[in-house]
């Protein structure tokens, strides 16, 4: 290996058990030790089931945490009871595992339910040098503390389970450089939307992607969470952020973190988490934070995006291998090359998702709505990212804004970010969401959406159509 190293090499080289080839950089497969897992019951019962046939045990189950967020209902009034039978056997069975095999587990109506990777962060669980990896591709929130995370598939959790490893190739490293500052009323939702609208949906496949620059480091944690869980959106197998003061703070006074002599000790371990001068990236994008505006995608794939102000492409105009997509995409959103973003009027408005339903988000929401009201014909729901959001918007006085303007103040889970409860779109029905995905049938059958900051789902509720939230002074 080199001896100036990236962030992504260092922690590899920390967690590698053996190497199982003789290739020493990208493509090194190896024997990588895991530090933490998170379990949710959609991703988990063919693993546990393993597990049982083989007569195995986990080897550390006090390195796992279980959390039911994917198939409940976030019905204002939660019941630890399902509405949909499947669902409730998927819970039932995960409650199960949680007991036969000792793993500490949140059920719908423990007070710190919600979605996986909002209760990890919060509990203070993720600190900078980790390898945490799950059943789920949104792992990758966690290089926001400097962690290496990734998601894998239910054979990799039964394996992880049972050994505490799991078989790995190095990636290749790549890093993106976001300089200057942010205008107002620009996001980390919308720097992370303009970096996959500018490297494209693979385009940092089979990388480990660093963000830097001093507009990645000048976001809060919460905000640097946002763009680490979308860059699997542009093919990011993982996703990292060098750990400063900023994640020290966050993490301090947290349930699980570090406490006092040992969070100064952690701090020192930290210190040297970072890339250093010299070390090698495979690919090195810039882009400048004052070129970045409010995003909006007008397709199925998070990089067919364009700025709010812009109008609906025209697939002619785009390179024959992308042609066919486009006009796939405009004909399935019901939209007309040409027609300006700000026209597209909504049936629907969600803030919710892993991506985007952290206190910080529900805040920026409040802000936009607050002396407004939604739009006639417009559903529009909240779904806080856990139980303890919920608790503390609710003791801020967000919740009451929301419920004043019309927003469903609903509980906590991953709701309409995905068709896998009982929060879905009708065929036809267009959402202006806070979530990470767009694809065909995301949030249901036939189901429209169009990716955004919270802030601007907010404008758009209120406005009954896409809109700039930079045009809508505060009341």
């Amino acid at each position: 290996m080199p001896s100036a190293r990236t962030l992504y090499d260092k922690i590899i080289d920390r967690h590698r058990v053996m190497s199982l080839n003789d290739i020493g950089g990208p493509g090194e497969q190896l024997l990588l030790y895991v530090d933490r897992t998170v379990l949710n019951e959609y991703t988990s019962p063919q693993a546990f089931s393993g597990l049982r046939e083989a007569g195995r045990r986990v080897w550390r189950p006090e390195a796992a945490l279980g959390v039911v967020d994917h198939v409940n209902s976030t019905a204002p009034d939660r019941t630890a009871t399902a509405p949909d039978k499947d669902a409730q056997r998927q819970i039932d069975y995960f409650a199960r595992n949680g007991r036969d095999f000792a793993i500490e587990m949140y059920d719908v109506l423990h007070p710190r339910q919600g979605i996986e990777h909002v209760v990890l962060p919060e509990l203070g669980w993720v600190v900078p040098g980790l390898v945490i990896a799950a059943g789920d591709s949104h792992t990758t929130t966690y290089g926001a503390f400097g962690s290496v995370g990734f998601g894998i598939g239910t054979s990799d959790i039964e394996h992880l389970l049972a050994t505490q490893t799991l078989p790995y190739t190095r990636l290749k490293s790549m890093r993106v450089t976001i300089g200057g500052a942010m205008a107002p009323g620009v996001t980390a939702k919308d720097m992370i939307m303009a970096v996959i609208r500018s490297i494209g949906a693979a385009g940092a496949h089979g990388h480990a992607l660093e963000l830097a620059g001093e507009a990645v480091g000048a976001l809060g944690i919460e905000g640097r969470m946002t763009i680490c869980n979308m860059a699997v959106e542009c093919g990011a197998r993982v996703a990292l952020i060098e750990p400063d003061e900023a994640v020290v703070e966050y993490l301090a006074g947290r349930p699980r973190a570090p406490k006092g002599e040992l969070l100064e000790q952690a701090r020192r371990a930290w210190d040297g988490l970072r890339s250093d001068d010299g070390a090698r990236f495979g690919r090195e994008v810039h882009i400048e934070a004052a070129d970045i505006a409010p995003m909006v995608t007008w397709g199925t794939s998070p990089d067919q995006a364009l700025p709010i102000d812009g109008t609906i492409p025209d697939p002619s105009t785009f390179p024959a291998a992308e042609r066919r997509d486009a006009e796939r995409a405009i004909a399935y959103m019901g939209l007309t090359p040409g027609m300006a973003l700000e026209a597209v009027r909504i049936d629907r408005a969600f803030i919710g998702s892993c991506t985007n339903a952290r206190l910080t988000d529900l805040r920026a929401a409040a802000e936009i709505l607050k002396g407004r009201k939604v739009a006639p014909g417009v559903r529009a729901m909240i779904s806080p990212g856990s139980s303890t959001v919920r608790r503390e918007a609710e003791a801020e006085g967000l919740a009451a804004i929301f419920t004043a303007a019309g927003f469903e103040w609903r509980q906590s889970g991953c709701s309409l970010c995905l068709a896998m409860n009982d929060d879905v779109l009708a065929p036809g029905e267009r959402c202006a969401s806070s979530t990470n995905r767009n694809f065909e049938g995301r949030q249901g059958t036939g189901g429209r959406t169009h990716l955004m900051s919270p802030a601007m789902v907010a404008a758009a509720a209120v406005a009954g159509h896409l809109a700039d939230v930079r045009r809508m002074p505060r009341p």
